[in-house]
C-alpha cells in the first residue's frame, strides 16, 4: 500500500479524500492513511443526522457535523483521536470482514503492554471498553475500511454532543456512554504522546511489509478533492438531507444493526420513504426507497415489491423476514 501523508484536519476534506482515492478511475492502487480532524461529529451514511446529535450543544460549542461514506453509527473526532484508512482492491472478499484490518492496531498495542481485541460487529476494545469503531464501504472491487482510535479524546464532550442509542446501552448492561468507552492513554504503562503512538503504528505496518511507499497529494489531486469537498461534503443535502414529514414510522434493532423507516403515504400509495440506521450496506438504500414509491400501502403489495428487490445488497447481514417486519409494522 502507498502511505498517503495527509496533514489536513478539515473533516470535510478528509472524507472527500477517502472517496476520491476509492472511486477515481485514475487511482486504482492501494492506500493507507493516518489522519486527524478538528472537533466534529461524523454520522454514518444511513443515519438521520438530527436524531444522532444534540443540536443545541453542537451549535453552542461550534462543533462541525459531517456525513461519511460508510455505514455504522455516529462518532466524535477531536485532536485526541487518530483515524486510520485502508483503501484496497478486494474482489475476492464478500461481506464485512473487519478483523483482518485491525491486526496491526492490536499488535502495536500489544508491544505497549496493552491487550486489545476485536469485539462485536465492528469495535476494538480494551477489557470491555471500546476505543475504536470501524466501518466499511464497498464499490465494485474496491473496499474502503476506516476506523477511529481514541488515544486521548475528550470523552465528556463526546457524551454531550451525541445522542446515545438507548437500545445499545440496555443490551450492554450499562447506563451511560461514558462507562463503555476508554482512551488508549489511560492503559499505557509508560506514557506516550499521540505523535509517538502514530510513529509506533507506522513502524508496525512497515515491519509487516504493508507499506510500499509514501507521498503527499499532487496539486491536481488536491484541487479535485477540494472540489468534491465543497460540492458534496459541505452541502446541506448530504449532511442533513431533506426529508418529507413522514406519517408512518417504525424501527427495530437487530444483532447486525438498527433500522428505522419513515414512509410518507398519500392517497393510499407510498409517495416517499427514507431508511436510516447504523447498519452496513453494499448498496445505496435510497435506491430501495425509490423502488418502493408508488406501491399501495397494503401488506400484500409491500411484501410483493420487497420480494422483487435485492435486499441482500442493501442489508447483507439481514434475513428477508427481518426487513419485511420493519416495513410491515402497523401496515393494514
Amino acid at each position: 500500500m502507498i502511505h498517503i501523508i495527509n496533514p489536513s484536519t478539515d473533516p470535510y476534506f478528509n472524507l472527500a479524500l477517502e472517496e476520491y482515492l476509492l472511486l477515481d478511475q485514475n487511482h486504482q492502487g492501494e492506500y493507507f492513511m493516518l489522519w486527524q480532524d478538528r472537533p466534529v461529529v461524523v454520522v454514518g451514511r444511513n443515519q438521520n443526522t438530527l436524531k444522532e446529535i444534540n443540536l443545541d450543544v453542537v451549535k453552542t460549542r461550534g462543533i462541525e457535523v459531517v456525513r461519511r461514506l460508510t455505514g455504522g453509527g455516529a462518532v466524535y473526532h477531536d485532536q485526541g483521536n487518530l483515524n486510520f484508512t485502508y483503501i484496497v482492491n478486494d474482489e475476492h472478499h464478500v461481506g464485512f470482514d473487519f478483523a483482518r484490518f485491525t491486526v496491526p492496531i492490536i499488535d502495536t498495542l500489544a508491544q505497549m503492554g496493552i491487550q486489545a481485541e476485536n469485539s462485536g460487529r465492528n469495535d476494538i476494545t480494551i477489557g470491555s471498553k471500546k476505543f475504536s469503531g470501524n466501518a466499511q464501504y464497498r464499490w465494485k472491487n474496491r473496499l474502503l475500511h476506516h476506523g477511529t482510535l481514541m488515544f486521548d479524546s475528550r470523552i465528556e464532550t463526546m457524551t454531550e454532543v451525541l445522542n446515545a442509542d438507548t437500545d445499545k446501552l440496555v443490551s450492554k448492561g450499562v447506563d451511560s456512554v461514558r462507562s463503555r468507552v476508554t482512551n488508549i492513554r489511560d492503559h499505557l504503562q509508560t506514557d506516550f504522546s499521540l505523535s509517538q503512538f502514530r510513529t509506533a503504528l507506522l513502524q508496525t505496518f512497515q515491519a509487516a511489509g504493508l507499506l510500499e511507499d509514501e507521498r503527499e497529494l499532487h496539486k491536481d489531486e488536491y484541487r479535485a478533492v477540494a472540489r468534491l469537498c465543497q460540492e458534496k461534503y459541505h452541502s446541506w443535502d448530504w449532511v442533513y438531507g431533506n426529508s418529507p414529514a413522514f406519517n408512518v414510522q417504525s424501527g427495530t434493532k437487530f444483532e447486525w444493526g438498527r433500522v428505522e423507516i419513515g414512509i410518507y403515504v398519500e392517497n393510499g400509495l407510498i409517495k416517499d420513504c427514507r431508511i436510516y440506521g447504523d447498519f452496513f450496506t453494499n448498496a445505496d438504500v435510497n435506491e430501495l426507497c425509490t423502488f418502493m414509491q408508488g406501491v399501495p400501502y397494503r401488506a400484500a403489495n409491500i411484501k410483493s415489491r420487497l420480494a422483487e428487490a435485492d435486499l441482500s445488497s442493501y442489508f447483507p447481514a439481514a434475513q428477508f423476514e427481518e426487513i419485511e417486519t420493519v416495513f410491515l409494522k402497523d401496515v393494514p
